[in-house]
Parts: structure tokens; sequence; C-alpha cells
């Protein structure tokens, strides 16, 4: 099936944020994982080291991304890149929500600072 309508999206809510997935092998992707987040005012999501690159391009709002200790506020229109095996954080240190598209491959899986992993269902 290589389309997928919005309505279509399974929606997730982990740290705060919502995850809206449209592309993962569920919905007929073989390799790759793409999604919406929607990060609320004033969120700080925990940090965590992804096992796969990961692309971030923002739709609406700022976000301060941390990549392996380098930080930067982006804006509507900008993109960021974290590496596989980088250390991560997307927090929104402004008033109002934000919203990014994200894009990495089928399979990627987190790991908390305390140790536990995940394996988000919207990448998976």
């Amino acid at each position: 099936m290589p389309f997928i309508r919005s309505n279509e999206a399974a929606v997730h809510e982990v740290h705060g944020a919502r995850f809206l997935s449209y592309v993962r092998p569920a919905t007929g992707s073989r390799d790759l994982a793409a999604w919406t987040c929607e990060v609320p005012a004033g969120a700080v999501p925990p940090a965590h080291v992804i096992s796969q690159e990961e692309a971030f391009y923002v739709l609406a709002g700022r976000l301060r991304f941390s990549i392996d200790g380098e930080a930067a506020e982006l804006g509507p229109g900008d993109a960021a890149v974290a590496p596989a095996g980088s250390a991560l954080t997307v927090a929104n240190p402004a008033d109002e929500p934000a919203r990014m598209w994200v894009t990495t491959r089928a399979g990627l899986t987190a790991e908390l600072a305390d140790g536990s992993s995940m394996a988000p269902p919207w990448a998976n």
C-alpha cells in the first residue's frame, strides 16, 4: 500500500509528546519509518541514545536539539541529522507547541539514561 491517508496515522503519546506514525512496516514500508511529533510548550523529554540515524525537519514552533553535546535551536524550515549511536535530546523551550517531521530506518531503538531500551512503535 503505497499511500497512507492522514486518518490512518497511528497515534502514540510518550514523555508528553504526541507521535503520529505514517510510514512504517505496518503501512507497507520495508526500510523507512516517518512520523510527525508534536512537542508541547516547555517540554524536555529525556535524553536517549539512538541506534540509527534520524533526520528532523521542523514544521512549526521552535525546538532545541542537543546531539552529542552540540546544541542548536531550530525553527520552521530548519533541519537536523543525528548520527546512529548519538546522544539526543529534543526540547521545546517556547511558550507554544512545536511540530516536526522525523525520518529514520525502520527498526530504530533508543536507550534511555537509566539503561532501559525502547523500540518506539512509530518506528517499528
